[in-house]
């Protein structure tokens, strides 16, 4: 089937302007402004993410050396970067698995918010390499993630958090 120059305008331009209000809808359909969706949105846990965790895990400057998890912590509705806040990071490496005390440590956000560990290099664990992530302060609601590598050669994971108020 192939359309008229003049048609297919007229078709992709209905199109973007149905999926344009479609994305302005609210759950019942109702058209609600561009501004309602200002704001960020707090990060739910994931599955899986609360294995093998340790309350309180201590804080350490590294745990082994050539792999890196990143992430930032910011407050859910603003934004505003969060520091000093406690992020625990766990995960099966060339040192031992999980539960393995050698894998398990916590580090603080930077002023920004920003926070990294190195650690020894992640290695599959069910079938995938992945890092365990968690922020189980007080101050604002708990979060647990756990971040998927496309490879085990990759260095390096990232994971943001937008934290709510507890």
């Amino acid at each position: 089937m192939s359309f008229e120059p003049s048609s297919r305008r007229s078709f992709l331009a209905t199109t973007a302007g149905l999926a344009g209000t479609a994305l302005l809808s609210g759950p019942l359909g109702i058209v609600a402004p561009a501004s309602a969706a200002t704001g960020l949105a707090p990060t739910r846990s994931m599955p899986g993410g609360s294995n093998n965790y340790r309350p309180n895990a201590r804080l350490v400057d590294r745990l082994g050396s050539g792999f890196f998890v990143r992430g930032k912590v910011q407050k859910a509705g603003d934004g505003a970067p969060l520091k000093g806040l406690r992020i625990q990071i766990w995960a099966a490496t060339v040192l031992g698995g999980e539960p393995d005390p050698v894998n398990h440590g916590s580090v603080l956000t930077r002023g920004d918010g920003s926070f990294e560990l190195e650690m020894a290099q992640i290695v599959p664990n069910f079938g995938q390499p992945h890092a365990h992530l968690a922020y189980d302060d007080g101050a604002f609601q708990t979060v647990f993630l756990r971040p998927v590598m496309p490879s085990a050669r990759d260095k390096s994971v990232s994971a943001n958090f937008v934290l709510a108020s507890a």
